[in-house]
């Protein structure tokens, strides 16, 4: 693509008709982040505008493609409100999207707007508070970095402040796949480059070399700017010898806009739009083939580690659809090729008695039949003679249900993959309430709960202002069922992902992972948990259906590095729990590249019949 070869064009006269990137964020309070996500929705696509918008109660962080015109309407109206004052638009021509799956994968062919609960997750650990932004560090213009750069290397006399520190060193903040393409190299300077998989992985770098940043002046860099801000911050927060900290205003992309030969910045941009990347003038590459180690830069492709899902530098020679890559990341952890395993003459069957304990598996040459049976029989173990196994699918039900009820709405799906899966349930940790909707006898004036003897319900995400009492009686709902509840289930999450990591260390390894209604929200999740803290989800797979975002912490624009099989009711109805829309949502936050969608008119189950299950086992058996 010509894009990434040449640096963007500046908007200007005659321009409306052609296709523009803006980029911008806002560090601000924003006192009511549902109204202006609105806001967004309703402006954006009357300007037919693609991309990513989110918006939380820290700012606005906001991609957008479409035409100048249109993008140029949209800076005006959000630089007409206080709350955009000194915001930093980014907006630059290039051409139409050309590669369709390209542009699904960065987002570039629909709209989505989401309320998030921070910007940018810069620690992996949700029960850990983010530093304060405003002890980011002092902005420096593209000169200024320049200067400071050219003056440290030797090349002029003129000094700026940052300079005259005891030694500077310059920290880029941006994931390795980035860097391997594109970074500043300046003589004399001292570059760091944290080679991490995700943002969420830069604290622990800075923590374990503190001592080559501390009493020095740090100078940060990323992409557009807004992963400085927090990251800058997080440095300063540890106190004396990390007062001196500097970022880069408008991040590399202002840099090739104020020195378009490239100046110190050697390489290309690494941009998550359609464009991939943006270089200078210079044209030189800094990236390898992972394969065969020839000079390459071109992430078109999307090839990615089997193991971690991270992209990868594959030359057009190398490349092979059947061939498994592995990261230079997870090639340092000692992860190799995966191997497909077949049948041993062993039986594996595990319980789990109620909710709320767990039993270990057993394995031995024979059927092991656990008191309390959890799951729906044997699971069969392989070698390198005989046929593949099944598949061993973690399953996670819906809101106010349980285990038991879940594995018999699904038991005609259950039947119809029993030759390629084994499909596990396992009961949500949060107990609910007996609750009914209360109907008029005719007998009597006051309405009568039902008669059957309640069951336990559960739930994986609970409404903060609910009541999670466990009383053995029924008592009538407060108000009519809303379908939108699920919008205000926040609370839960930690205990959940706690819960269901050590049900996995007690059961063993999974497969995928299969969730249905809130199952789904949570079983995504718990991926994206698992990627921040682990650098990639500990499953194959996962299979979300009827399912939604769930409103609980943020993706940080990174989508989730997992092949994923997303089914769910059409838009015309049919499913009156969970709108076609917020489905597609929850799909658009998985790896585009490998997310297979299914559309059904059965309403708000899984279905079990053709066409949709031949689907379904087609999606599986690639996994064989």
């Amino acid at each position: 693509m010509d894009a990434t070869r040449r640096p963007e064009q500046r908007p200007g006269d005659g321009d409306g008709d052609r296709y523009g990137v803006l980029l911008y964020y806002k560090y601000a309070e924003v006192p009511d982040a549902a109204a202006r996500a609105a806001f967004y929705e309703e402006h954006c696509r009357g300007l037919s505008l693609v991309g990513r918008v989110r918006v939380g109660p820290d700012g606005v962080n906001a991609t957008l493609g479409g035409r100048m015109a249109a993008l140029e309407k949209h800076m005006a109206e959000m630089s007409s409100n206080a709350l955009f004052n000194g915001t930093d638009f980014k907006l630059a021509s290039c051409d139409d999207p050309v590669d369709e799956k390209v542009a699904r994968e960065c987002g570039f062919t629909s709209l989505s707007v989401r309320v998030v609960k921070e910007l940018v997750t810069l620690c992996s650990n949700p029960t850990s508070a983010p530093p304060e932004i405003s002890s980011a560090g002092r902005h420096l213009s593209a000169a200024e970095f320049h200067s400071v750069l050219q003056n440290v290397a030797g090349a002029s006399s003129d000094a700026v402040a940052p300079a005259e520190k005891n030694g500077v060193v310059v920290v880029d903040a941006r994931n390795v796949y980035e860097t391997r393409i594109g970074k500043f190299n300046a003589p004399n300077v001292e570059t760091l480059d944290p080679e991490i998989r995700q943002y969420s992985d830069l604290p622990s770098w800075i923590d374990k070399h503190t001592e080559k940043l501390r009493g020095k002046s740090i100078l940060m860099y990323c992409t557009g700017g807004i992963r400085c801000e927090m990251a800058s911050a997080y440095i300063r927060s540890k106190g004396e010898g990390f007062e001196n900290v500097f970022q880069l205003y408008g991040g590399i992309q202002r840099y090739l806009e104020q020195f378009p030969d490239g100046g110190y910045f050697e390489g290309k941009n690494f941009v998550f739009d359609h464009r991939i990347s943006v270089g200078s003038l210079k044209e030189n590459i800094l990236g390898t083939c992972l394969i065969c180690g020839s000079s390459y830069d071109d992430y078109s492709s999307r090839c990615r580690c089997n193991h971690c899902r991270m992209l990868v530098l594959v030359c057009p020679t190398c490349q092979d659809s059947n061939k498994e890559y592995v990261c230079e990341l997870c090639q340092k952890n000692g992860k190799e090729h995966c191997q497909i395993s077949t049948k041993q003459d062993c039986e594996i069957q595990i319980g789990l008695s109620e909710p709320s304990g767990f039993e270990k598996t057993s394995i031995s040459n024979h059927n092991v039949t656990s008191k309390v049976p959890w799951s729906n029989g044997k699971v069969t173990c392989y070698t390198d003679s005989e046929q593949l196994k099944r598949l061993r699918i973690l399953c996670l039900h819906g809101f106010r249900q349980n285990a038991s009820n879940f594995k018999g709405r699904t038991s005609a799906l259950a039947k119809k993959l029993k030759h390629i899966a084994e499909l596990v349930f396992i009961g949500a940790p949060h107990e609910l309430p007996f609750v009914y909707q209360p109907t008029q006898n005719h007998c009597s004036d006051k309405p009568s709960p039902p008669s059957a003897t309640p069951k336990r319900k559960f739930a994986w995400l609970i409404d903060p202002n609910s009541s999670c009492n466990t009383e053995q009686d029924w008592k009538a709902a407060d108000a009519p069922f809303d379908p939108l509840q699920y919008q205000q289930q926040t609370k839960g999450f930690e205990e959940s992902y706690a819960y269901l990591e050590k049900a996995i260390s007690q059961m063993g390894s999974f497969d995928g992972i299969l969730g249905f209604s809130q199952g789904a929200a949570m079983a995504a999740l718990f991926c994206r948990q698992q990627q921040k803290t682990c650098g990639a989800p500990k499953f194959r797979f996962g299979m979300f259906c009827s399912g939604y975002p769930a409103p609980v912490g943020d993706f940080d624009g990174e989508p989730i590095k997992l092949p994923s099989f997303h089914c769910f009711g059409n838009g015309e109805g049919h499913d009156r729990q969970i709108a076609n829309r917020a489905s597609t949502e929850l799909a658009g936050l998985f790896q585009q590249d490998c997310c297979s969608v299914l559309e059904h008119d059965m309403g708000h189950i899984i279905p079990s019949r053709s066409p949709y299950i031949d689907q379904i086992r087609s999606f599986l058996s690639s996994f064989l």
